[in-house]
């Protein structure tokens, strides 16, 4: 079947010029075309269903950007958000009026500014906003302003956790968004966990909330600083982190999570961001999924003689030794100690946090350890 006579005609003059991307609305049936700064549109004219009739167009866009009349390849799709799309035809892509091939652009290793752009025009969904912020080029260059603007708009409207948390992960990348934005969003975070979760991620040693250092912090450090200096210890170095106001921060507010937490991808994220902010402590298996036996082995540790690094930390702050075992546990402490409670519920609020008890209980102690209550 081919386009109705027409569209045929016009969508071949309009071929025939340069193009840069092409969006479909699929609601309308309109056809826009960006050529540098200048947009086409083509209202479509089906002689069959629109779903059908979408189809021919976007053959008729393969054919000539491509050299291909089957459309974007089906087989590509499952590598579209892997960023396994080959980059020397990225900007072929955009031109094909294709969400996954968009999708598979804003993915891309070899994403430039330029794409970004023309990829944003083609496809603006928070998710291409998502996508294309995890790049360290995008997030720099010109486009990075304008996806966050984008993402902080919307950041209010997402209703999944995870979502949120990726989201502010996100625009809490240097330069995106203005100190003014930054606080409105942290302060929005006493209602909404994840947004917390998504500064602990980002910037867990840059939140906004100030909180002093530990009251023992000055001398801890005189005692700790020797082994920093001239062993690099990493046992010292992680502990007078942990002490310092903007470790006390952290601490804080990975207990107010710990101590509330809404629903099961805050505690699983939560948890990872704990064990990678310890991980310098980290001395055991992290997939072992009963905290009772992290914490026998982490106290057998801590009294035998088996890591020289460890035994000259506890050797230099004898009176931290309860800090020193937290350190240790909750380096182990990820998704995987909650696992066995995740997998046989799926309860979210009072009755969630009411069968995490027997992990959170223990990690809130010792958070408040390092806290020194």
């Amino acid at each position: 079947m081919e386009l109705s006579q027409q569209d045929q005609l016009r969508l071949n003059v309009m071929l025939a010029n340069p193009i840069d991307a092409v969006r479909i609305d699929e609601s309308r049936m309109i056809l826009h075309a960006l050529s540098g700064d200048n947009e086409a549109r083509v209202e479509l004219n089906p002689n069959c269903r629109d779903e059908m009739y979408i189809k021919h167009v976007r053959e008729l866009l393969s054919g000539h950007a491509l050299g291909s009349p089957g459309g974007y390849p089906v087989f590509l799709k499952r590598w579209t958000r892997m960023g396994q799309a080959r980059t020397d035809n990225l900007a072929e892509l955009l031109k094909l009026g294709e969400p996954e091939a968009v999708t598979a652009v804003a993915g891309a290793s070899g994403l430039t500014d330029e794409l970004a752009r023309l990829a944003w025009w083609a496809l603006p969904t928070s998710d291409i906003a998502r996508c294309m912020l995890e790049s360290e080029t995008i997030a720099r260059g010109s486009m990075g302003k304008v996806l966050a603007e984008h993402l902080v708009e919307h950041l209010p409207f997402e209703t999944e956790p995870l979502v949120m948390i990726e989201t502010v992960r996100l625009v809490l990348q240097p330069g995106l968004i203005s100190d003014k934005t930054r606080m409105q969003i942290w302060n929005k975070g006493k209602h909404k966990r994840a947004y917390h979760i998504g500064f602990m991620a980002a910037t867990p040693d840059d939140l906004p909330e100030s909180h002093p250092a530990r009251a023992d912090y000055d001398a801890v450090r005189a005692q700790l600083q020797p082994l920093i200096e001239i062993q690099n210890n990493p046992y010292a170095r992680l502990l007078k982190r942990l002490l310092s106001k903007t470790g006390q921060a952290f601490i804080t507010t990975q207990e107010s999570v710990m101590r509330k937490p809404g629903n099961q991808d805050d505690v699983v994220v939560a948890l990872n961001t704990l064990r990678d902010y310890l991980s310098p402590a980290s001395t055991g298996d992290i997939e072992c999924q009963d905290i009772e036996q992290i914490i026998t082995e982490c106290e057998i540790l801590i009294e035998a003689d088996s890591d020289p690094a460890l035994t000259a930390c506890l050797a230099a702050v004898p009176d931290l030794k309860n800090e020193l075992t937290a350190m240790l546990v909750m380096a182990r402490c990820g998704e995987a100690i909650v696992t066995p409670i995740f997998a046989r519920t799926t309860a979210i609020g009072t009755v969630m946090r009411r069968k995490l008890e027997p992990v959170s209980q223990p990690i809130r102690t010792r958070l408040n350890q390092l806290l020194g209550l």
